[in-house]
């Protein structure tokens, strides 16, 4: 089933949050459509790959999809790459980092002259009227991540940041973080790199006017009270090498 997330009627966002069942961990894909320009961000693997076909194709030919967008090279990412290629016409937005890794998901020769690589320091893509973001998201968790800023609907896909996994329906907007904490705080200080890191991007994305922090898995941070108290937390969140000690480094 997908969700609207924000439609103004030439510009629309959707999250498709069931289309992983089973063993494999739940994972969200999102689409974004301006003005006949779509970009598809993290769309998963082949688990997800026909009924999310078949979704998109409730707002666009999907032959004609400009981008498909991978915030880094994990299999729940971008495993299904190969077959994006061959049913679209896209490019493959990828960090410059694992640009040469990506081609393990498809077949020699398939990805020339369609691979867009983001550098280090982030980019703009220009998608139909609006220019989407791609911001430096390094070592959160992947050593090159990126998260991708929506100007117009003011939502930013944050990847694993915000990674949630709760009982119930995962559409439901979280309001307040302590209702989510308990499905949340273990991964992240096991996941995210070091207490910096989370200190850089909370300095980063401050700058920007976020209406809501969409993750790769789990429920949505809905209104600016609980993206700032997101923000906030993250901040101040030690996790990683912060939390390592001569005793997780020992012969077993």
């Amino acid at each position: 089933m997908s969700v609207e997330l924000f439609n103004n009627g030439s510009h629309i966002c959707v999250a498709f949050r069931d289309l992983v069942s089973g063993e494999a961990v739940q994972a969200n894909q999102f689409l974004i459509y301006d003005h006949q320009h779509a970009a598809l961000i993290d769309p998963g693997g082949e688990l997800t790959y026909s009924r999310l076909f078949m979704a998109i194709s409730d707002y666009m030919n999907v032959k004609k999809l400009d981008y498909v967008v991978a915030s880094h090279q994990d299999p729940d990412i971008v495993a299904s790459v190969n077959k994006w290629l061959v049913g679209t016409d896209c490019k493959v937005v990828v960090p410059a980092l694992w640009e040469r890794f990506i081609p393990h998901f498809t077949r020699p020769g398939r990805l020339v002259d369609r691979v867009v690589a983001i550098p280090d320091e982030g980019t703009n893509l220009q998608l139909g009227n609006i220019r989407l973001m791609a911001l430096p998201a390094h070592f959160l968790h992947a050593e090159g991540n990126f998260q991708f800023y929506d100007p117009l609907s003011r939502i930013l896909f944050s990847g694993d940041l915000g990674a949630n996994l709760p009982p119930g329906d995962l559409n439901a907007p979280v309001k307040k973080l302590s209702e989510i904490m308990p499905y949340m705080e273990g991964f992240h200080r096991r996941y995210m790199n070091s207490n910096k890191v989370c200190r850089l991007w909370a300095n980063m994305v401050r700058q920007l006017d976020i209406e809501m922090i969409v993750p790769q898995h789990g429920r949505a941070f809905v209104g600016k009270k609980v993206v700032n108290e997101f923000i906030s937390w993250i901040e101040n969140l030690e996790c990683g090498v912060d939390l390592v000690t001569q005793a997780n480094y020992q012969l077993p």
